[in-house]
């Protein structure tokens, strides 16, 4: 396209140089200020710098950039408390809080109700009546163990078989009592397979040593002496 152009203007340019070469002897003789080959480049010249404007003033297809919009976070998942453990009160049973299916709720003492006198070094046997109080079976090999207080030298008690939910179980432990006197108390808790305590927490209270309480026994009224005069 630029080729044509510029052989167009050249073809121009000699038609004018022709036509004032044959008008030259009527035409004053005039003093030229530029040669023709000067005027050619000056026209290739200005056509050059023509095309260099029109492209710099042609708009861009260079697209804008877009925005691009921040990512949205998901919102912090706030912290959930757990169920603490309810405080042992002597003389109450206390529900253990657990997250699993089992459950043990403490029914009646079969033996050796609390308080019951000892003398020191006895063997005797604790029986409490439990309830599978869960959704879920005790399986055999579950441990029925103490949990704090004095364990009066009896050892884990370990299910022989499963318990189905909503079935009641004696739970039997044999024990010694201490040879110190006082009133003497150990807490008992069944556990899973995993270890984990769950279900009311039992107790045997035990007194060693002691006597039956004395009574206060109304003696005979007293004589108050006549005074004589």
């Amino acid at each position: 396209m630029l080729k044509n152009r510029l052989m167009k203007v050249q073809i121009f340019l000699a038609l004018t140089t022709i036509l004032i070469a044959s008008c030259g002897g009527n035409v004053p003789e005039a003093t030229p200020t530029m040669s023709v080959d000067q005027i050619q480049t000056y026209a290739v010249s200005t056509f050059s710098s023509a095309l260099t404007l029109t492209a710099i003033a042609a708009p861009s297809d260079t697209p804008v950039p877009t925005q691009t919009p921040a990512p949205t976070l998901p919102p912090l998942a706030t912290s959930t408390g757990g169920t603490p453990f309810g405080l042992t009160t002597p003389g109450i049973p206390v529900s253990g809080a657990t997250t699993s299916c089992f459950g043990l709720t403490f029914v009646s003492d079969v033996s050796i109700p609390d308080n019951t006198q000892m003398t020191a070094g006895r063997s005797f046997t604790k029986t409490w009546k439990v309830q599978n109080s869960g959704s879920c079976a005790w399986d055999a090999g579950f441990k029925f163990q103490s949990t704090g207080g004095d364990a009066m030298g009896a050892t884990p008690f370990t299910l022989p078989a499963s318990v189905a939910s909503g079935a009641t179980y004696d739970i039997s432990v044999p024990m010694t009592a201490p040879s110190t006197p006082g009133t003497i108390r150990g807490n008992w808790r069944m556990s899973n397979a995993s270890g984990q305590f769950f279900g009311d927490e039992v107790f045997v209270v035990i007194v060693v040593g002691g006597g039956a309480a004395a009574t206060n026994t109304p003696g005979a009224p007293t004589v108050t002496p006549t005074p004589t005069q």
